[in-house]
Order: C-alpha cells, then sequence, then structure tokens
C-alpha cells in the first residue's frame, strides 16, 4: 500500500480544462494587443500630457474633449513651411486653428490624421474655410525633407489648406516639449517614429480649447470651428 501526502493531489487536469485554459489565455493576449492599438489611436495614453498639464472635461458646447481650464497655445514662430515660407501661430488670432504632431513616413496614424483633417476642412463652407487654419509640425527632422513633406501634403489633398512646419532637431525638440509631445526613434524599427497623436483646436483667443484622438471623425472638427472662432 503507498502512502500519500494530505493535500499533495497530483492528479493532471481533465484535457478539457486544459483547453479552457489555453483558449482564455488566447482571449486575453488578443486583449492586450486590442487595448495597445486603442491607447495608440487615442495618442497613447488614457490620460496624454497635455500644455500647462491641464485636465480635459465633456462640454456640451464642443464634440472634442474640453481642456480644463483652456491653455495658452505654445508659440510656433521657429520653423519654417515646408514650401520655405515663415509660420507665426500668434499671426492666426482671429481664427479657428487645428495643430498636430505628424511624420511623413508614418505607416498608419499619421495618413488617418491627414485623411481625417483633409475630410473635416472639405465639409466647410466656403466663409468658414477662411476662418479656419490647418497646422502639422514634424516629429522626424530627419526624415521630413521638403520634398518628402510636399508629396505627403498633396498625397492627402492638403496642398493649399494647411501647413507643414518642418526644421531641425534643435529647432523642433523645444516646439515638442513645450507642446508635451513625445518623438522617439521606435527600438524594434529605426525607420518609425514613436510620438503622441492628438489633434489641438485652437480658440480664436489663441487658446487650446478642445483635444481630438487621431481617429477622430470629421463632423468633430466640422462642429466645433464656430464654438472655437467664437472664444
Amino acid at each position: 500500500m503507498t502512502a500519500t501526502t494530505p493535500g499533495t493531489d497530483v492528479t493532471p487536469p481533465p484535457a478539457g480544462g486544459r483547453v479552457r485554459l489555453r483558449i482564455l489565455l488566447s482571449v486575453l493576449v488578443i486583449v492586450v494587443i486590442l487595448a495597445g492599438v486603442t491607447a495608440l489611436l487615442v495618442g497613447g495614453s488614457s490620460k496624454p500630457a497635455l500644455p500647462g498639464n491641464a485636465a480635459t472635461a465633456k462640454l456640451s458646447s464642443f464634440e472634442g474633449s474640453a481642456l480644463s481650464p483652456p491653455q495658452p497655445a505654445p508659440p510656433l514662430n521657429t520653423l519654417r513651411n515646408f514650401d520655405g515660407t515663415g509660420f507665426n501661430l500668434a499671426s492666426q488670432r482671429g481664427k479657428a486653428v487645428f495643430v498636430t504632431f505628424l511624420y511623413a513616413h508614418c505607416p498608419d496614424v499619421c495618413p488617418l490624421i491627414a485623411s481625417n483633417l483633409h475630410n473635416a476642412y472639405a465639409k466647410l463652407t466656403p466663409s468658414l474655410k477662411r476662418r479656419v487654419a490647418i497646422v502639422a509640425v514634424s516629429v522626424d527632422p530627419h526624415g521630413d525633407s521638403a520634398g518628402t513633406v510636399a508629396a505627403f501634403v498633396k498625397q492627402h489633398q492638403l496642398t493649399g489648406d494647411a501647413r507643414y512646419l518642418i526644421g531641425s532637431a534643435g529647432e523642433l525638440a523645444p516646439v515638442w516639449e513645450a507642446w508635451k509631445v513625445g518623438s522617439s526613434q521606435d527600438t524594434s524599427d529605426p525607420a518609425l517614429v514613436n510620438h503622441s497623436a492628438l489633434i489641438y483646436g485652437i480658440g480664436a483667443n489663441g487658446k487650446i480649447y478642445t483635444i481630438y484622438p487621431s481617429n477622430f471623425a470629421p463632423s468633430q472638427i466640422v462642429h466645433d470651428v464656430t464654438p472655437l472662432l467664437s472664444e
């Protein structure tokens, strides 16, 4: 008769239990992957860093998430548009301005943002278009040459409708810091850039009132133009 030690039952789990465990683990892996994709689409975090360390709130007057409190937009006056012309964000006072951060070789999120901005702008009336500015800022000083950006802007039908600001790493880094935009080379693929992917809605008075994730609906921008112009 073989002695047994109490509490040390080593009977293997039934086959059905092992199958259920494998299925559960597979589901958990899928959930983690989807969570990562969702985080990327909303700007890399459920609570992204914002200028002035502002929080966000939902207001009935805006379709986008509202900054609480609204923050003065950091300066954009040291970079040049891809066509060589200068740009100063302060000169856009009186307009609703939408600022985002992109790079031309981006394979997924940046083309989505550019396409959605084009679609939103296309839905505006001619009179509102004259009171709206779209501004993209590079997060890739090495890859975003004037020619590369010109091709990107043309591909996404933003030629003449948007400015895309470029500069050296030394010129861009203080801008990223002021806007709380992360920009770093992807360790798994040096051709890619990890960066936050938000769109900032600026009112006529020069303050940031709203933010939007990269997968925003164009109708959100169209709706928020009017309240931003009233600020």
